[in-house]
């Protein structure tokens, strides 16, 4: 089995700060991209960030500056560090994982169950 599990969310007010955590793991497998999600009510999935393998981060515009993802590759774990938080960040915020057997073939991705991150006064 592959299992993606998040962490971290909760509530937070505007301008304060939280870290998701995002930990992958399954038997033989190697994980390449991994990113957050993130979906609000009445709203579609977007991509929050993603990094590759080697460390390259991407963001979405409205995050650029405010949100830090890193990863841990011996512990298969990312971590999307969250400042400056806005209203607008409120969202169920999801990791995919994307990975193969060993390391060649076939590319899937698994998708955890979500964390709710609410952002109010």
């Amino acid at each position: 089995q592959v299992q993606v599990v998040e962490s971290g969310g909760g509530l937070a007010q505007p301008g304060g700060s939280l870290r998701l955590t995002c930990t992958a793991s399954g038997h033989l497998i190697s994980f390449n991209n991994i990113g957050w999600y993130r979906q609000a009510p009445g709203k579609e999935r977007i991509m929050v960030a993603i990094i590759t393998n080697g460390g390259s981060a991407y963001y979405v515009d409205s995050v650029k500056g405010r949100f830090t993802i890193s990863r841990d590759n011996l512990k298969n774990t990312v971590y999307l560090q969250m400042n400056d938080l806005l209203v607008e960040d409120t969202a169920v915020y999801y990791c995919n994982a994307a990975w193969k057997y060993g390391g060649s073939g076939s590319e899937y991705d698994t998708w955890g169950q979500g964390t709710q991150v609410t952002v109010s006064s």
